[in-house]
């Protein structure tokens, strides 16, 4: 009576192995802050789809400016009546969510004059929202994770500057934790130095708004070519940007379906895929993307 041979299987089951072993698993980071019809912090935090929640947005520093940050119709700073939002950042950490303060934005007035200017943001970051003492802290006393810098106008040097200052603060303690958002092509004109300082945790790249290296209709190649520039060139975790729905930018949405079939087996494959980020908690109210790929992610 003949063997039958054990060899295949086992062939089988380690090709199966090493396929497993190649995707990464990712997590949602989100843009809360730029419209009061997109619900809490708390409940953003609550329907457990995002890991991630920037805080949208501290638009004017810099440059000897008093700062100032504006989150549209959730709260008005100017009366203190932002303090509340403490509440809702401790309900997302207490879930293990990081939440971050993002600076800068599409539009405000921010930017950094010197090295010494760029010591002063930090100091001011550390003392208002991070784990410094202030009399007049915007978000009230909650210590936020750390510092997202969505650099997207004013000045193009001193970045790298803020970055080894904040990051110089994880000394004290509990690590502050530095991410950004740039444009996609490669290398950002704002944050490249920056980034390059390799103090990055997670770089969520804005695959969205730039013709060269996003998504158009039925053509991934352009978004995989500068994805792949991104991973082998930054030294971060690095997450996939992009708009929620096609009304959140003026190009660059990928709808769900492609994203999960065609997009997420290939990038997932990089050790330094991070996740998805997307653009914005309104949005993603309005179209249940984060829904339809999360367990794609």
């Amino acid at each position: 009576m003949a063997r039958t041979p054990q060899s295949t299987p086992l062939l089988i089951s380690l090709s199966v192995l090493a396929l497993l072993q190649t995707s990464y698993a990712g997590g949602i980071a989100i843009y809360w802050g730029q419209n009061g019809n997109e619900g809490t912090l708390t409940e953003t935090c609550n329907t457990g789809k995002y890991s991630y929640v920037n805080i949208a947005f501290l638009n004017k520093f810099g440059n000897g400016q008093t700062p100032e940050i504006n989150l549209a119709g959730h709260c008005n700073p100017a009366s203190n009546g932002c303090a509340s939002v403490s509440t809702g950042i401790r309900n997302c950490q207490n879930r293990g969510i990081k939440v971050m303060l993002s600076i800068g934005g599409g539009s405000g007035s921010y930017s950094l004059s010197s090295s010494t200017d760029a010591q002063n943001v930090a100091n001011y970051l550390w003392n208002n929202f991070l784990g410094g003492q202030s009399s007049s802290r915007p978000l009230g006393g909650a210590v936020l994770d750390g510092i997202d810098f969505d650099i997207e106008l004013g000045s193009t040097q001193h970045w790298d500057d803020l970055a080894r200052a904040l990051s110089g603060f994880s000394k004290r303690g509990r690590k502050v934790y530095l991410t950004a958002a740039p444009q996609c092509p490669f290398p950002d004109k704002f944050l490249g130095t920056a980034l390059n300082t390799g103090l990055f945790d997670y770089v969520w790249v804005q695959f969205y708004n730039n013709a060269p290296c996003q998504y158009s209709s039925g053509n991934i190649n352009n978004l995989l070519n500068s994805w792949n520039r991104w991973t082998s060139s930054i030294n971060s975790r690095i997450f996939m940007g992009l708009p929620a729905s096609s009304a959140a930018a003026g190009s660059g949405f990928i709808p769900a379906n492609v994203l999960t079939s065609q997009i997420l087996p290939v990038i997932k494959r990089s050790p330094k895929y991070g996740g998805v980020m997307l653009w914005s908690k309104y949005y993603d109210d309005q179209s249940g993307y984060s829904s339809a790929i999360k367990s794609s992610v």
